[in-house]
């Protein structure tokens, strides 16, 4: 699975893993909505390569929780959705607005293999300093570079280079963003 060769997903351990994750994200959901103090234990439980500082609104979804890994000071508004079948790498200091989904499984477009329940999946990497708008969709496979920004809504299909503004379905970069294009007011 991991390796990103096809299987069929009904592994025991697996489901294990998975309920295990559920349950986790389920108590973090509830303790964090009454606002209990001990909220971040459960998400670490569900998630343990969490960076520090690192703030994820519920709710959470993740796959098995084991394969995401998330780097200080990093934000993601409520919503995240975490298919980690493979690989889900988030830098530090990145920002993920409202249910953005970092989707890692892979399906046959042929019918009979699909039938058969096959899928494989390809690892998902996020830079540092990069801002996903609500609703953004990164796809099997893709890696996002250092300081990207990608517009809400985009579906992200293919790699996006570092310092790059990207919007759209499927996700075009449009411009470079650097330090000099910043204005103090928005006017």
């Amino acid at each position: 699975m991991l390796a990103g060769e096809w299987y069929v997903a009904d592994d025991p351990e697996n489901a294990r893993i998975a309920a295990h994750a559920r349950r986790e994200l389920a108590r973090y959901e509830r303790a964090f909505n009454e606002g209990a103090p001990d909220a971040a234990k459960h998400l670490r439980a569900a998630i343990p390569h969490l960076g520090e500082d690192v703030v994820l609104l519920p709710p959470v979804r993740v796959d098995y929780g084991e394969n995401l890994t998330i780097g200080p000071g990093t934000f993601a508004n409520y919503g995240l959705t975490a298919l980690d079948v493979a690989p889900i790498r988030i830098g530090a200091n990145c920002q993920l607005g409202p249910n953005v989904q970092l989707l890692t499984p892979v399906h046959p477009l042929e019918p009979t293999p699909r039938r058969a329940r096959l899928e494989s999946a390809d690892p998902i990497t996020i830079g540092d300093n990069v801002w996903l708008g609500g609703g953004v969709i990164v796809c099997p496979g893709v890696t996002i570079g250092d300081d990207c920004v990608i517009g809400a809504g985009a579906v992200v299909t293919r790699d996006i280079p570092a310092g790059s503004l990207a919007v759209g379905n499927p996700a075009r970069v449009i411009r470079a963003l650097d330090d000099t294009t910043f204005r103090p007011h928005r006017h």
